[in-house]
């Protein structure tokens, strides 16, 4: 029984051209193999030169005829990144306390605008509303919702050392104080993943 081996053969023989092209320039009699696009618009788009054309071709042409300063620096910007859209760096403090924002304050809606009579709506079912523990905890650590966790950290040691009560000759009223810091730091830590 014989098995079906692959046919390793090689056919190392120079296959035939197929029909050459004419040169694109006019009264070249030349081959056409050299392509060279259309213009900036037409990238895709070639005209068929033999090699001494297509040089004199690349040499005359250029990309960014016609177009003013100000274009030919935004279309080198934009190739920098690809073409793709780009935002600056530094700027994910922004969207990290836009986010907080919606979460601490009535949560997320997504599509909506948040300023305007919308924005006043929406403070206005806010007020309404039940406070989020998040919330209630900046409200014991007396910082605004949209405080970040170093400047809750900062608070918290703050409060801690003001109430501990080794520091308060172990007042009792101290201790309780203590005990609903604490509370609100382990809260808005969870809150922010740890503190991370």
């Amino acid at each position: 029984m014989q098995k079906n081996r692959p046919n390793l053969s090689f056919d190392f023989r120079e296959k035939p051209r197929a029909e050459t092209r004419a040169c694109g320039y006019p009264g070249c009699t030349g081959h056409g193999e050299y392509r060279a696009p259309k213009g900036r618009d037409k990238l895709n788009e070639y005209w068929w030169f033999c090699l001494d054309h297509v040089r004199e071709y690349n040499k005359s042409w250029d990309f960014y005829a016609g177009m003013t300063e100000a274009q030919i620096e935004r279309h080198l910007r934009q190739d920098a990144t690809w073409q793709r859209p780009t935002w600056p760096m530094g700027d994910w403090r922004t969207r990290e306390r836009r986010v907080r924002d919606k979460v601490f304050n009535g949560g997320f809606a997504f599509g909506a605008d948040w300023t305007g009579e919308e924005g006043a709506e929406k403070s206005q079912t806010r007020a309404q509303r039940p406070r989020t523990p998040e919330e209630e905890a900046l409200t014991v650590l007396d910082l605004p919702f949209d405080a970040d966790f170093a400047t809750i950290k900062i608070r918290y040691r703050t409060l801690a050392k003001t109430h501990h009560p080794d520091a308060n000759g172990g007042s009792k009223e101290a201790e309780e104080k203590l005990k609903t810091i604490n509370q609100a730091y382990n809260t808005l830590k969870a809150a922010f993943g740890g503190g991370v």
